[in-house]
């Protein structure tokens, strides 16, 4: 397996764990989502938002693909809706959704991330 492969389950182990605090070795202090500049801390942030939402949430890896410095996954999604998610209020049930993303891992860290979840997915089995 390559180092950047390596890297971004190594990143995914993290997350499942919502062990935020360790994306400073999988992820470069400032990395690019979506488009948009962002400290890793906001990058964080938006990870824990979700995991607030729904505390058993999981990454899945079901896919992964390399080519060169760019790294392709799908993944599928799932948790219990504990906490308000994009305005609603925890309703204790399951979701499961597809998310895939790409990553740009240049030197070892994660410095881009492109990424789409079925958020509309989500919302659809907590309403």
């Amino acid at each position: 397996m390559m180092a950047s492969s390596r890297r971004s389950t190594g990143a995914t182990t993290c997350c499942n764990a919502h062990d935020f605090g360790r994306l400073h070795e999988f992820v470069e202090p400032e990395v690019t989502v979506d488009g948009e500049r962002r400290r890793i801390d906001d990058y964080a942030g938006a990870l824990l938002a979700v995991v607030d939402a729904f505390p058993d949430y999981r990454w899945d890896l079901r896919h992964l693909l390399v080519d060169g410095e760019w790294i392709a996954a799908h993944f599928v999604d799932t948790g219990t809706h504990r906490g308000t998610f994009l305005g609603v209020p925890a309703t204790g049930r399951a979701v499961t959704a597809q998310e895939f993303a790409f990553y740009r891992v240049p030197a070892g860290r994660i410095a881009e991330v492109w990424g789409t979840a079925d958020d509309l997915r989500i919302l659809e089995q907590i309403r």
